[in-house]
């Protein structure tokens, strides 16, 4: 859902803190943005922080709790969650971007109301059994507002989103950042969403970079999944972009910053860099 018209002719860019925290992918994805901004279209950036989160986590002794790759967030979570991502990530994001001529602006899903939530219920878990799984003050995201991405892109700024998010009561809740990135996305009717990763696209082999699939309907993707040929850590991939393109966005794309012309490369040659994910 969104609040407020919606937009057309918009990119999304989802980082994971991986990326953030590579220097040489770091610095490709702050070019791909300037060229991107560049080319004219209004551009969102949405970052997690879960390594960063998982090290700062160690170094303060708070113990994390993990079920089926899903970080459980108590209280001293979410506290570690706001100084990893909404602090260390997005600063070091926007500053990167502001030495690559980017006027980059870092804001919190919480800022302005942005990302509003509400904590996600139990519900059955993959890989952890029969019985729902309580993760804590984990969000799931209830709308959008679009007033201050608004002003943002009417003052010339790029946004740069921490994924966390509120409810009216000021609570805070942790929320994953490809959640964030497809409801942003959505809001805005963006043409192309952007997940950049550390792979260079959706693999048939997850450990043969050159069996990288150019471009996939969503039937076509179920059914490699169904046959077995997209498996592994491919299949939450496939199932990031199919939630993208139930928001209605145009395109969504899997991809490594591997160059500084990779993001803008992509857009203009959709599954020449990466792999392009469309409803059909």
């Amino acid at each position: 859902m969104s609040a407020g018209p919606a937009r057309s002719g918009a990119v999304v860019v989802k980082l994971g803190g991986d990326v953030v925290a590579d220097r040489a992918a770091l610095a490709n994805v702050c070019a791909g943005v300037r060229g991107i901004v560049g080319a004219g279209a209004r551009t969102a950036i949405v970052h997690g922080g879960g390594p960063q989160a998982t090290a700062l986590s160690k170094r303060l002794g708070v113990e994390q709790q993990v079920i089926a790759g899903r970080r459980v967030t108590d209280e001293a979570t979410l506290e570690v969650m706001k100084m990893a991502v909404a602090g260390q990530v997005n600063v070091d994001l926007a500053a990167a971007l502001r030495a690559a001529g980017v006027r980059a602006v870092g804001v919190a899903g919480v800022s302005a109301g942005l990302v509003d939530a509400v904590k996600r219920p139990p519900r059955v878990v993959t890989g952890a059994g029969p019985d729902p799984i309580d993760l804590g003050l984990v969000g799931d995201v209830v709308v959008v507002s679009l007033d201050l991405l608004g002003a943002l892109w009417r003052g010339g700024f790029v946004p740069v989103i921490a994924c966390l998010g509120s409810d009216a009561s000021g609570q805070v809740y942790n929320i994953n950042a490809d959640v964030v990135a497809n409801a942003v996305a959505g809001a805005i009717t963006a043409d192309h969403l952007l997940v950049v990763t550390g792979a260079p696209g959706i693999l048939a082999d997850p450990d043969d970079p050159s069996t990288r699939i150019p471009r996939l309907t969503l039937a076509e993707a179920r059914a490699a999944i169904a046959a077995g040929t997209i498996r592994g850590g491919m299949i939450p991939k496939v199932e990031e972009c199919a939630a993208g393109l139930a928001k209605s966005v145009r395109a969504v794309h899997v991809l490594a910053a591997a160059t500084p012309d990779a993001l803008l490369q992509e857009l203009q040659s959709p599954g020449t860099v990466g792999t392009v994910l469309v409803a059909g």
